[in-house]
């Protein structure tokens, strides 16, 4: 695949799902972590196990530890395979069983052997922004998740919440969300009064608006 990797952008619910991680260096630490911080069942695979992938293990946030080479049976049962290692014959053995089993398979930096890629994420409880650019360039990518950052704040998550809210009521009033001017509540500076924490304001320009 000498292309962009250009794809459907999905969120995949790994909550409770077998997750194979092939590498447990630095970089597939790194990976794991929104893993198991979601829920899902990690088994890391490695001849040599890293400190902060110890630390991952010594806190029970593993399924399970398996101290040697990969071998294709180890994705037997898995939903997801994410392979972080240097050795290309590792990453390609991976994708290979990957592909025999039907099991969505990343490979960090070699997009010959992926059949996804991971975006760069801004996460602020349930909304979620990512970024991707096609495998070209990863950098980029974690530029403008680090610029994003920054305009997104905590703020988005009481907005949020207070957009379902107000979604929830009229649903149960018999009232069709789709129809609603959600657009003149961000034109009238709701974002503007729940970052300065007048959240009661806010929901009152918010039931005016819609």
């Amino acid at each position: 695949m000498s292309g962009p990797l250009t794809g459907w952008p999905v969120n995949l619910l790994v909550a409770g799902r077998r997750v194979v991680v092939v590498g447990a260096g630095r970089i597939a630490a790194r990976k794991t972590e929104p893993l198991v911080e979601l829920g899902a069942q990690v088994v890391v695979v490695a001849p040599e196990i890293g400190t902060a992938m110890a630390e991952l293990e010594a806190a029970g946030k593993l399924a399970e530890v398996r101290r040697r080479g990969f071998e294709p049976a180890d994705l037997d049962g898995a939903w997801v395979a994410v392979t972080a290692t240097d050795v290309a014959a590792v990453n390609a053995a991976v994708f290979e069983a990957a592909e025999e089993r039907r099991v969505w398979c990343n490979s960090a930096d070699d997009r010959a052997n992926c059949s996804f890629t991971l975006m760069s994420v801004v996460r602020r409880a349930d909304l979620v922004v990512a970024i991707g650019t096609g495998g070209r360039s990863p950098a980029l990518a974690a530029h403008l998740r680090r610029t994003l950052s920054a305009e997104i704040g905590p703020e988005y998550e009481t907005l949020l919440q207070l957009l379902s809210e107000a979604r929830e009521e009229m649903r149960a009033g018999g009232l069709s969300s789709e129809e609603a001017d959600w657009q003149r509540a961000f034109s009238s500076g709701i974002v503007d009064l729940v970052r300065a924490g007048r959240v009661a304001d806010a929901k009152e320009l918010l039931r005016t608006c819609l």
